[in-house]
């Protein structure tokens, strides 16, 4: 099978043969249909995610696909089942970490990869879904879709009308803007460095804009809305700039939630860190996907879907051939695209 493997950080990836190798106790071979490319990913390539000593190794973790064959064990899914890949726990058992065969040597790879034309997978990494449920739609859920919608919903737990602000507007940042807006926030105010992603933040329900290359964020609050502080703070980039800027301007009853991860031995400044006493006390928080559970929230998240009241118009912005994924990759590390979608 083809598949894109990371052979040295910071180098391009390597589409090339990989063998697949027999299924252990709790493992499931999925032949992917399309895997959606992460921010997550650059930080892989980049040797931040604790991953430059296992070289070369596959990628991705948000994919849809259909069930080839189960290993020992597995109950969960069956032969031909459609299935969301994710990388948050779900049911079913934890598997070892799954082998391929790579230039006659053998090597180990994560318990999901979707840049991959089969995957061995732990069971715990995929959910059943209709045979009906769109393809696109299933791979945004396994990632990008799903942690904006677990972060908006059980993380900030945004109330009706309380204000949103999202720093970031790549595919996690513009998938947050829809899911403020299936939360009734108001305003919900996008933030990121490009004039480019202005339309896309407004086609999705951004209520502001801001390039913050540009324009200071807090004039721009006061002078649209009248407002200095925000209820909701979203930081998806990891920028400790954006993160030490974005802080003061959370309300005394604000929760800021981190989904970026700063770079590994970097750290940030609290800036006149006694705003944090005021109001009511603020929460600052790092998430994990959302705390996304997929087997609970996949089910309902479907239902959203095919009542017309969860869509994704306007996310995927790209889609690319397995072959084309480091151009692919390069528009995600230049902040030309939302979400990509790798078709094989």
């Amino acid at each position: 099978m083809k598949a894109a493997l990371l052979e040295k950080i910071n180098g391009p990836l390597t589409v090339g043969d990989v063998q697949l190798t027999d299924l252990l106790f709790g493992q499931v071979l999925v032949k992917v249909l399309v895997s959606g490319i992460c921010g997550a990913q650059l930080q892989e390539i980049a040797g931040n995610k604790g991953n430059a000593k296992f070289v070369p190794h596959l990628l991705g973790h948000e994919g849809c696909g259909i069930v080839e064959a189960t290993g020992v064990g597995v109950t969960n899914v069956k032969k031909g089942d459609k299935v969301i890949m994710h990388w948050r726990k779900g049911d079913g058992i934890e598997s070892d970490f799954p082998s391929y065969v790579f230039n006659g040597k053998v090597i180990k790879s994560g318990k999901i990869t979707t840049f991959n034309e089969y995957s061995i997978v732990s069971e715990n990494r995929i959910t059943p879904v209709p045979e009906d449920t769109p393809n696109e739609f299933c791979a945004l859920l396994g990632c990008g879709l799903s942690t904006a919608l677990g972060t908006i919903n059980d993380e900030a737990n945004v109330k009706f009308g309380e204000s949103v602000m999202i720093i970031g507007a790549g595919g996690l940042g513009l998938n947050l803007v829809r899911a403020a807006t299936l939360a009734s926030a108001h305003p919900i105010i996008s933030v990121d460095i490009y004039d480019h992603k202005k339309e896309m933040a407004e086609s999705l329900g951004a209520h502001l804009y801001i390039n913050a290359a540009t324009h200071n964020i807090q004039n721009e609050l006061q002078k649209k809305f009248g407002m200095r502080e925000v209820d909701v703070i979203v930081e998806t980039s990891g920028s400790k700039q954006a993160l030490e800027n974005s802080l003061p301007l959370l309300s005394g009853s604000g929760r800021y939630i981190m989904i970026g991860q700063p770079r590994p031995g970097e750290s940030v400044e609290l800036l006149n860190a006694n705003h944090l006493f005021g109001g009511e006390g603020k929460m600052i928080k790092a998430t994990q996907g959302g705390r996304f559970s997929p087997s609970r929230d996949i089910p309902r998240y479907v239902k959203l879907y095919k009542a017309g009241i969860l869509n994704i118009d306007n996310i995927i912005t790209h889609r690319v051939k397995l072959d084309k994924i480091n151009d692919a990759i390069e528009l995600v590390r230049k902040g030309q695209a939302s979400r990509i979608l790798i078709e094989m």
